[in-house]
């Protein structure tokens, strides 16, 4: 916790030890709702209700659309069943079904009772969808007009709409059916001339995303074409919501964090604030102990791999020195090829047409940065033990070993993403232990056969 938000939270304490709600209120009224969550996040629950029940209603909208569940369930817990309903009805469509998504049937029920049933009717719309698709994270507060009324007219629609819609800067247009068939600004509207027909001078070509889209090629879409807005529609062309530019984050955000805890072989759901201790101790377990496993086994067959060169060890035990630091360069250098792909795939940087110029890329970049390593390495190895073939060996396990790292850790996320699996799941783990493998391979057997061809036996 960094000074000023300590600070904060004192000076907020002090004024609810002391009852100061008014002065606390306005205190508070000035400040961003993601700053109020922080500070709310860090007092005990009794503190928290207490400074909840100060914010005005639209303050506590806000501030609940950025809380985690337990602690929305925990809050809402502090008002009667009509200040429940207000809450709800402030908050963003989609903000709420993302709260509630992850509760069981019963409490769902309990929560959507409070509302009016066309409300509670479009959240449980919302709640059917896959929370990763376009569907699960979309909002039904927009705007829509019909084609063939005029300007006038659409922007008197405008008025009626905006203090429900969740933006107004796009204006989609609809025919009779509800089909999406164009798009406007909310600028195009104000500046045409008011008789001017919405048909005349909307956009047709929208781009446009499936209910089913997976959420990660939403983000991508809403970056390519710099969106605030982009519309979700069913098979047959209905428009049935929009997904923002601020929920687009939130998905980003998830997406980068979900792959980060996959290519390190652990999973997002090891911290879930709502699990007691022993149940976070259990994930984090049962989601780190595969791949240990698997580099554990990895480790084995390495030992077995170099117990097959015992008599390559026993005629100079000093190449056995050198294995720890052939291992970690080449471990260094797979993980950095095998970020940049899966990277590379996630941004979709890289795509099927371009992977033999990505092999061919990082298989230069390990040839050039493993021959200047190698030629350091055998320097450095002839100064401190002064032979020349054991530090011409180390020297080109070094750089073989580096091109093979390099290659291997761009080939495998490429390989995966093939076959249909999560590139993300090519994790440090993985390629750590298949170039230990490789690497002690290529270096034992350099090894045995250049001392043959030294007679060095």
């Amino acid at each position: 916790m960094d000074d000023a938000l300590e600070m904060e939270i004192l000076k907020i304490t002090e004024k609810l030890d002391q009852n100061k709600f008014v002065e606390l209120n306005e205190y508070l009224e000035d400040m961003h709702s993601a700053d109020i969550v922080e500070i709310i996040m860090e007092l005990e629950e009794e503190n928290r209700k207490k400074l909840i029940s100060v914010l005005s209603w639209d303050k506590i909208s806000d501030v609940f659309e950025e809380v985690e569940t337990p602690v929305f369930i925990s809050l809402l817990s502090a008002f009667t069943k009509d200040q429940k309903r207000m809450i709800l009805e402030e908050m963003g469509q989609d903000d709420v079904v993302d709260l509630i998504a992850s509760l069981d049937d019963g409490k769902q029920k309990e929560l959507l009772s409070l509302l009016n049933r066309e409300e509670a009717s479009e959240l449980k719309e919302l709640l059917v969808y896959d929370e990763d698709t376009a569907g699960g994270i979309m909002t039904k507060d927009y705007i829509t007009v019909k084609k063939d009324i005029t300007v006038y007219q659409a922007i008197e629609e405008v008025r009626v709409q905006a203090s429900e819609a969740e933006t107004v800067y796009y204006v989609y247009v609809v025919d009779h059916m509800e089909r999406l068939v164009g798009v406007l600004s909310l600028r195009e509207l104000i500046v045409t001339k008011a008789n001017k027909i919405v048909e005349e001078i909307m956009k047709e070509q929208v781009i446009q995303v499936n209910v089913g889209t997976d959420q990660e090629e939403v983000a991508k879409m809403v970056a390519k074409y710099n969106l605030i807005a982009i519309p979700v529609v069913e098979n047959n062309g209905i428009i049935k919501g929009i997904i923002t530019v601020d929920d687009i984050i939130d998905v980003i955000e998830e997406e980068a964090t979900e792959d980060i805890y996959k290519f390190a072989g652990t999973t997002e759901g090891e911290y879930k604030i709502e699990d007691s201790f022993q149940k976070r101790i259990g994930a984090s377990v049962s989601s780190r102990l595969p791949w240990l496993i698997v580099t554990v086994f990895g480790g084995l067959l390495s030992a077995k791999i170099i117990g097959g060169f015992e008599a390559t060890l026993n005629s100079n035990t000093t190449i056995a020195y050198f294995i720890p630091l052939l291992a970690g360069m080449g471990g260094n250098v797979g993980t950095q090829s095998s970020t940049l792909t899966v990277r590379g795939i996630a941004t979709g940087q890289i795509d099927s047409k371009e992977v033999l110029k990505i092999v061919l890329h990082e298989f230069s970049v390990g040839f050039s940065v493993g021959l200047i390593c190698s030629l350091l390495v055998a320097f450095m190895t002839f100064i401190l033990n002064g032979e020349m073939v054991l530090s011409l060996i180390v020297g080109v396990a070094m750089w073989a070993n580096m091109i093979t790292a390099a290659t291997i850790g761009t080939l495998v996320p490429l390989i995966f993403k093939r076959v249909g699996v999560d590139p993300a799941v090519a994790s440090a783990p993985f390629i750590s232990t298949t170039i230990d493998i490789t690497g002690i391979s290529i270096y034992f057997t350099l090894t045995t056969i250049l001392m043959s061809q030294f007679n060095l036996f």
